[in-house]
């Protein structure tokens, strides 16, 4: 385990796509400096899965994985939402916006077991159906406020994950021909973020 001055980030080595790509974002917004551990998405993973819990850094096999402040993290959403609440920040002050934060990162969740059963074969069913209904649902949260995040001038931990999943769309041929105006806003925030942008810029393959 790390000490508590470092973190050190554990996943696969594929680039902009997954789950893991969130948390990056994530952290480089938030200003935490980390070291990164990359693992190839080959035939050697089965093996480095098993020795990763065989090490305590995963319960599941699965990554990512973040050693933060003497603690070992896992699941990518939790990770958000552990690192917010350390920092007091990237989530609701209300309960009421808590919730609204949480809803979305659900809907983002589902939306995510759909993608990844997709990645192989891109059926009609998840082109036509189920892209379409999860940017219009996300639509009409990011509507209820002046944005461009999804409370309105507020970032949250959210917000990362719904980036993540038009960029993945994208890069998997995916994404809707046009997207709800809130969306694009806050695609263009995102990426024009201070301490983010040059790395997507850097990253946009």
């Amino acid at each position: 385990m790390t000490s508590k001055s470092a973190a050190v980030y554990h996943y696969l080595d594929i680039g902009r796509l997954g789950r893991g790509e969130v948390v990056k974002l994530f952290m480089k917004d938030a200003g935490i400096d980390f070291t990164e551990d990359r693992f190839p998405w080959d035939k050697t993973w089965p093996q480095k899965s098993k020795a990763l819990q065989n090490q305590g850094l995963t319960r599941t096999g699965k990554v990512p994985v973040l050693e933060y402040q003497g603690l070992i993290l896992s699941q990518h959403i939790p990770i958000l939402r552990y690192i917010s609440r350390d920092l007091g920040s990237y989530d609701g002050e209300t309960n009421r916006e808590k919730y609204v934060v949480d809803s979305v990162a659900d809907i983002y969740i589902d939306w995510r077991s759909q993608w990844v059963a997709n990645l192989g074969t891109k059926t009609d069913q998840y082109k036509d159906e189920v892209v379409p209904e999860y940017y219009r649902v996300l639509a009409l949260y990011y509507s209820d406020n002046s944005g461009p995040y999804l409370l309105g001038d507020k970032i949250t931990y959210a917000d990362f994950a719904v980036y993540q999943s038009i960029d993945n769309d994208r890069r998997t041929g995916t994404l809707p021909t046009s997207l709800p105006k809130s969306l694009i806003n806050l695609q263009e925030a995102i990426e024009n973020r201070p301490n983010i942008a040059g790395y997507i810029k850097e990253n946009s393959y």
